[in-house]
């Protein structure tokens, strides 16, 4: 009786410690995202000035006044420096004197021309004095030229005693001084003036992209010259989440660089605000052509050393690993260049608790649109 009742009790804890498998695991499932974006081209570049000038003094003398506050915006024509204008004033009243004087005695030449050519015409005079009125009156319309060449260039260098700004912009700060003697040997620099709106992009793409877009733009039958001045450049500081600063693409070099083996472009963009400076690096991102693509959250996404990967589930829903080649993001989401299909249901949610080859319970969930766009 006591050895039936200890196989009982062996048997009852036998029951009692067998293992029972968990149930399969519930996870997040969707099929990839397949909606319209805007692929693009992306870049570092540096800011540039559409224009920037060195303000020299160009007739010599001393500074009589500087008209501007170090670093202040101006306008086309606004005065900025005054250089000793008197002396140039004067230099201007002469030569006007000497050309009228030129005039009054070549008014006196003429007529002496015409009464000799009226003499000899009935043979009063000699030719030997018609010709000799003939030269003086050649000789003094040379002078009345060359003394209004004197009297314009006397007015070009009093006009010079005013540096000008020679379009809008913002003014260094000034190199010289009040009273200080400038333009005696060479050209003294006095300040710097930099247009700020519009501002240059200079950016690099790399040789592939040029071959892709070029074989692009053959494929649609669009020249390079027509692209000009169409394609937009988008442009965001490093402190910007995005690409607020908006422009068009203006130049884009004949040639790749062999040292670099990258294509030169530039985009111009307003400034209005004077928000961007020359020098600042920035992140340049060129719009293309839209296209159809499949995307997936990011999150979704995993990596060995074979590459990226996604968790898929089979029809018999057993997860498997599934090799992809991922594009450009958009948001949260991330473009599938090759291996996905529209059909195929990838896990979103819980893919830390499930492995390949596991079977599982699947959750199926709706992805939100991407933003097309990169903003």
């Amino acid at each position: 009786m006591t050895l039936l009742l200890g196989f009982s009790l062996l048997a009852g804890c036998s029951e009692k410690n067998r293992y029972v498998p968990p149930p399969p695991q519930k996870v997040g499932v969707a099929l990839p995202l397949h909606q319209k974006v805007t692929p693009y081209l992306e870049a570092t570049g540096n800011l540039a000035a559409v224009n920037t000038v060195k303000l020299v003094a160009r007739v010599q003398g001393f500074v009589e006044s500087i008209k501007y506050q170090d670093g202040a915006s101006v306008k086309k024509g606004t005065p900025l420096f005054v250089i000793e204008p008197e002396p140039y004033k004067l230099k201007v009243v002469q030569a006007k004197a000497a050309t009228d004087g030129a005039k009054a005695q070549l008014v006196q030449s003429q007529a002496e021309f015409e009464r000799q050519s009226a003499l000899q015409s009935r043979q009063v005079s000699t030719q030997a004095l018609l010709d000799k009125a003939r030269a003086q009156r050649d000789l003094d319309r040379a002078t009345v030229e060359s003394d209004e060449a004197n009297a314009k260039q006397a007015e070009i260098n009093y006009g010079y005693t005013q540096v000008l700004a020679p379009f809008d912009g913002v003014v260094t700060q000034r190199l010289v001084s009040v009273g200080e003697l400038v333009g005696t040997n060479a050209a003294t620099e006095l300040a710097s003036i930099i247009q700020l709106d519009p501002i240059w992009v200079n950016f690099n793409i790399s040789e592939r992209d040029a071959q892709t877009i070029r074989a692009a733009m053959a494929l649609h039958g669009v020249t390079q010259a027509e692209i000009i001045n169409k394609v937009p450049v988008e442009v965001g500081l490093q402190t910007d989440p995005n690409f607020p600063y908006r422009g068009v693409i203006d130049y884009i070099a004949p040639f790749v660089d062999a040292s670099t083996g990258t294509l030169a472009l530039r985009g111009i963009l307003d400034n209005k605000g004077d928000a961007l400076l020359p020098g600042y690096f920035v992140r340049v991102h060129v719009p293309l052509r839209p296209k159809e693509a499949l995307l997936v959250p990011e999150t979704s996404i995993g990596s060995d050393q074979s590459g990226r990967y996604v968790l898929v589930l089979g029809s018999d829903d057993v997860v498997a690993e599934r090799k992809v080649t991922i594009g450009q993001t958009f948001g949260t989401m991330r473009v599938i260049e090759k291996g996905l299909t529209p059909e195929d249901r990838i896990v979103v949610a819980g893919i830390a608790l499930v492995a390949p080859g596991e079977k599982v319970v699947p959750q199926m969930r709706k992805l939100a649109a991407a933003d097309s766009d990169q903003k």
